[in-house]
């Protein structure tokens, strides 16, 4: 091996092993303590709600989540850019989107919650769903029913007066399969 490669080489080990903590603390999450398990909990019971909130078509429900702005990256399904937008914006597009020909069906688990030290919460999470619509089994749509994904989730949360309420909320595929038809035509 030649110096400057050798130097390279112990330069990128340096750089990864000091970067090690932030990236176990993502992997693992802040630990849970008799001060924080309550604080964890009720995260969780939020996101959960948004998902339960979603298929039931509840959208008021689901509304009642958000902080009024949120931060959003589905870029990963739908292309485009991350966008600060009004949350009632957000709802708006899952509702058109999730009609009652529609049907939906989400789960996530292996939360992993990290408290900031501004009081703010990031959740990482692994997450499932899929979309269901008859006329997906149609030849010229595809002939199947259903379109489903597999991801991570991460939720940012803030601690407002009603409660732990989400100000970001990111969904990164990683992979997907089914339908189109399904995924991309809005219920009627």
């Amino acid at each position: 091996m030649n110096r400057t490669f050798k130097t390279a080489l112990a330069s990128t080990a340096t750089a990864l092993a000091t970067s090690l903590p932030s990236i176990a603390e993502t992997t693992a999450g802040t630990p849970i303590t008799v001060e924080t398990l309550v604080d964890h909990a009720e995260m969780i019971r939020v996101a959960d709600t948004i998902d339960a909130a979603v298929d039931a078509k509840d959208w008021a429900l689901a509304r009642s989540l958000f902080t009024d702005d949120i931060h959003v990256d589905f870029t990963s399904l739908t292309g485009g850019a991350p966008a600060t937008i009004p949350a009632d914006a957000l709802i708006a597009g899952w509702s058109a989107n999730l009609t009652e020909e529609k049907a939906s069906f989400h789960l996530r688990g292996n939360h992993r919650i990290t408290f900031e030290p501004d009081g703010s919460a990031t959740m990482v999470s692994h997450g499932y769903a899929w979309n269901q619509m008859e006329r997906g089994a149609l030849a010229e749509n595809g002939g199947n029913a259903l379109w489903e994904v597999w991801g991570t989730y991460e939720h940012s949360f803030i601690q407002t007066e009603a409660g732990w309420r989400v100000d970001g909320m990111s969904f990164f595929a990683t992979a997907e399969r089914g339908n189109d038809f399904v995924r991309n035509t809005p219920g009627s």
